[in-house]
């Protein structure tokens, strides 16, 4: 018996500074169907119809945090290169200009969790550094709800 075996991406998507002061809302814009839409809509442009349907066999978005706009992303070990090189093809999400940066590729979901979890923990860090003493109650339970959200995260 043959084992089906799958990539996963831990991505961070960088959106355009602007669009979000003008009014365009992340969480509205980034959201697990407009980013899952937007690399099946560059597989299709890049690799047609045929290497659409090739990839579709395990693609899922797993994962997504609009507020620090880190995602996982399941492929197909066979395809992984295909639907990467799509990613990097983006340029837009929606009507909002968007690029993906691969931060980590492993085999496992395992592997995946703890390298999205180093990540998540980072961008907190981060925000907390930029807020000060500020930090809202909001962000503190969202970013503990996308911890236990990783950790649920299952093959």
């Amino acid at each position: 018996m043959v084992q089906f075996k799958n990539r996963y991406m831990v991505m961070e998507i960088f959106i355009d500074g602007e669009k979000e002061l003008v009014g365009g809302d992340p969480k509205k814009i980034l959201s697990s169907n407009n980013v899952s839409r937007a690399i099946k809509d560059s597989i299709q442009l890049n690799f047609g119809e045929c290497g659409l349907a090739l990839s579709l066999g395990s693609f899922q978005v797993k994962y997504l945090n609009a507020l620090t706009k880190i995602c996982i992303i399941r492929t197909s070990h066979v395809d992984h290169r295909k639907v990467w090189s799509a990613i990097t093809m983006i340029r837009s999400i929606g009507n909002c200009p968007a690029m993906f940066n691969l931060l980590d590729l492993s085999g496992s979901i395992r592997t995946c969790k703890t390298a999205a979890l180093k990540c998540e923990e980072m961008k907190f860090e981060q925000y907390i550094v930029a807020a000060g003493d500020h930090c809202p109650q909001d962000i503190t339970d969202i970013m503990k709800e996308s911890i236990d959200k990783i950790n649920a995260l299952e093959s």
